[in-house]
């Protein structure tokens, strides 16, 4: 006579032999799949910082990729990978959704030499592409980078036009786009980048208003947009000219914006309610400042 335990086993090879016999529909029905379907792949995300060029506390690139990272682990099957720079490995490379870059500044780190072309292949390809404040600057003189970043961005801000630092509220321009869902217009004091230069084919995100040294009042300031490639398979691009500073990430509405423009570009669903973005009081700590080298 068959124990307790033994029944149980049994009973489980025969359901796992009636199903290894049964039709395909029907396995697929037991385990809960529509039949002829297979579990869609992660959508990979590839994020690249690099060492910091700014007064500590500011521009903290690694940092930001590595918590906007966390952040967006926290959509389901989503996968963030983050390089310190473009990455050596082809291998990170492959089947991407989406580039995201926050450095100083974009054009000059991506557009240039084997980089570039490897970039611009990958855009081509349809890969989304989002950058976030100098991340979206071109440093190089000249219209030749200027006129391919605005191609693969829809928008950049050119490094000598002008900037200033003071308190602005972020109204959004967009109200139904993907990348406004969960946050409402807020107070923020950042550095922000004048006289951007934006794609007619680009959609304003959201603005500012601020005064520029010659400028007699405030002003409508865009610092974020959103541009379909018309010269790609279907790829998004997000740019935004906003966070200058490191305590700008514990703003949730300033977080979710650029998590939601990330999923978007990489052709995710932002939910209705905005993207998960999680973060803690330990995460945004500013990190201990790197020693200087010794000279």
């Amino acid at each position: 006579m068959m124990n307790g335990r033994q029944i149980t086993r049994r009973r489980f090879l025969e359901r796992a032999a009636a199903l290894a016999a049964a039709p395909l529909a029907a396995r697929s029905a037991a385990l809960g799949q529509s039949p002829g379907t297979t579990a869609a792949p992660a959508k990979k995300i590839l994020l690249i910082g690099h060492k910091p060029d700014h007064p500590h506390g500011t521009h903290m690139y690694m940092r930001w990729c590595e918590l906007l990272a966390k952040c967006l682990k926290q959509t389901p099957d989503v996968e963030a990978v983050v390089s310190d720079g473009w990455p050596k490995d082809p291998a990170a490379l492959k089947d991407l959704a989406a580039i995201f870059t926050y450095g100083s500044p974009g054009a000059d780190r991506l557009l240039k030499g084997d980089v570039g072309k490897a970039f611009e292949d990958l855009l081509k390809q349809g890969v989304g592409f989002a950058a976030l404040h100098w991340g979206t600057g071109v440093l190089a003189k000249g219209d030749e980078l200027a006129n391919r970043w605005l191609a693969a961005l829809g928008g950049y801000w050119r490094h000598n036009v002008g900037l200033t630092i003071t308190t602005s509220k972020v109204e959004q321009a967009a109200k139904d786009h993907p990348i406004c869902r969960g946050w409402s217009d807020y107070d923020l004091k950042d550095e922000f980048y004048l006289n951007p230069t934006i794609s007619p084919q680009a959609a304003t995100l959201f603005k500012v208003k601020v005064k520029g040294r010659k400028d007699p009042e405030p002003k409508d300031l865009t610092v974020a947009w959103a541009f379909e490639r018309p010269d790609s398979n279907g790829g998004r691009s997000y740019g935004n000219t906003l966070g200058h500073f490191h305590v700008l990430l514990g703003v949730e509405a300033f977080r979710r914006a650029i998590v939601n423009g990330i999923l978007w570009v990489a052709r995710c669903e932002v939910p209705k309610d905005g993207a998960p973005c999680s973060l803690t009081e330990e995460d945004l700590k500013l990190p201990p400042a790197a020693p200087r080298p010794k000279r």
